[in-house]
């Protein structure tokens, strides 16, 4: 298992650094994987897959959603998945919303105090 460094900064949380190897998870993708996999198996969603597309944006600027999503409509959704936006993240998914054909949601995961479930925001 990687291990990654943290740092903090004033007032903040410790973040790590850097991002998992391509293809891999962290846990707020994997629950939200497990959602996604109910929705198929009851015929909401045809298809979804992980890093499925990447887009560009610019020369050599790139945005690749955390997951492709397959509506029962046959539209095709990209999914970002968040614990907090960070960087450049938000510019990022605004402007492939403008360039590209697809819907765009960014996902959040609400806390068990609050009801649990996903919070959605669509660009």
């Amino acid at each position: 298992m990687k291990t990654q460094r943290r740092f903090s900064c004033p007032g903040q949380s410790n973040y790590a650094l850097g991002r998992l190897k391509p293809g891999e998870m962290n846990k707020t993708e994997s629950a939200y994987a497990e959602r996604l996999e109910m929705l198929r198996r009851s015929g909401k969603i045809q298809w979804y897959k992980f890093e499925g597309l990447k887009l560009r944006l610019a020369g050599n600027t790139f945005y690749t959603p955390d997951f492709a999503v397959m509506g029962e409509d046959g539209v095709i959704e990209c999914h970002e998945v968040k614990g907090r936006w960070m960087d450049d993240a938000r510019a990022k998914i605004k402007v492939a919303a403008d360039m590209y054909p697809f819907r765009f949601i960014a996902v959040k995961s609400r806390l068990q105090k609050d009801g649990g479930g996903w919070e959605t925001e669509v660009f």
